[in-house]
């Protein structure tokens, strides 16, 4: 995995980059639960919506690792 990202000379973060793409799609996650009713499955709402972004996270971190490696 890759340290830092170079953004026009300004050193970001992998992780940062990684949350920054995590977050929309554990946004979309999200309604999409909603709409089908799922949540009423779930038995604590935040605490299953930050699990979902932190599984996301470790998605798209591990496909990046693969991809730029």
């Amino acid at each position: 995995m890759i340290g830092e990202i170079d953004l026009h000379g300004v050193f970001v973060p992998a992780l940062l980059a990684w949350a920054a793409l995590a977050l929309p799609a554990n946004a979309l996650l999200r309604r999409l639960l909603q709409r089908f009713g799922l949540y009423r499955l779930v038995w604590h709402r935040p605490l299953f919506d930050l699990a979902t972004f932190v599984i996301l996270l470790g998605v798209i971190a591990a496909l990046a690792n693969r991809i730029l490696a």
